[in-house]
């Protein structure tokens, strides 16, 4: 197992956001009268919500309103009680600070906004980790479209045989399978999300450092 390079996901992976954010997600469209009974949240874990409009909404969508809704949603939850600074998986910065010690290139490829990724750095102090940091802000299409992840390899100078990817979403595992990389999945212990396309699936992130052999 030789990998030069590893690109990591943010939500889920670095950051536990998933459930506070879909606790936001509820209250927002509660209080908007917008039912959301039908979504399929697992398959739409790692998704922005600029991609969740036409599901949402479903016939009655309509990009004008979206966009409003968009703002809106965002100005709603900078209201809300969102505790990033709590919310960092505990063993993240003891592994970025190992992995910075060897000579593996470390990237970050993520469907968030540049404002939500810089929220998140800023606040914990990552940003020094990581080489690249891909956003899907940037891109037409997120995961699992492949375009963060082939961005991010591009800027690294990757090649897709030597890359080792740590994902969690359905979403984010089938987008690093489309550039080639191999994908290890940090196991969904709150969503219980399909994770079965992984190449292998890891508890947390000092296992992966265990299975580098950099423990």
């Amino acid at each position: 197992m030789s990998f030069n390079t590893i690109i990591f996901d943010m939500d889920g992976v670095l950051i536990d956001t998933e459930y506070h954010y879909a606790q936001v997600f509820d209250a927002f469209f509660d209080k908007k009268g917008i039912p959301i009974a039908h979504l399929n949240r697992r398959e739409l874990l790692g998704r922005p919500l600029r991609d969740l409009w036409p599901f949402i909404l479903g016939e009655d969508f309509d990009k004008k309103d979206a966009a409003r809704l968009q703002k809106e949603f965002f100005t709603y939850k900078k209201s809300s009680h969102f505790p990033i600074e709590e919310m960092l998986f505990p063993d993240v910065k003891v592994v970025l600070q190992r992995l910075s010690e060897t000579k593996l290139k470390i990237g970050l490829a993520t469907s968030s906004s540049h404002d939500e990724i810089a929220e998140v750095l800023d606040t914990h102090n990552l940003r020094k980790y990581f080489e690249v940091i891909s956003s899907g802000e940037d891109f037409p299409e997120s995961k699992p479209h492949p375009a963060v992840y082939l961005s991010a390899m591009k800027q690294l100078n990757a090649r897709a045989s030597d890359v080792l990817v740590i994902e969690d979403s359905p979403n984010g595992i089938a987008a690093g399978k489309a550039v080639g990389a191999t994908i290890w999945a940090i196991r969904d212990q709150r969503f219980d999300s399909d994770q079965s396309h992984a190449d292998r699936r890891v508890e947390h992130l000092t296992e992966v450092l265990e299975l580098l052999g950099f423990s």
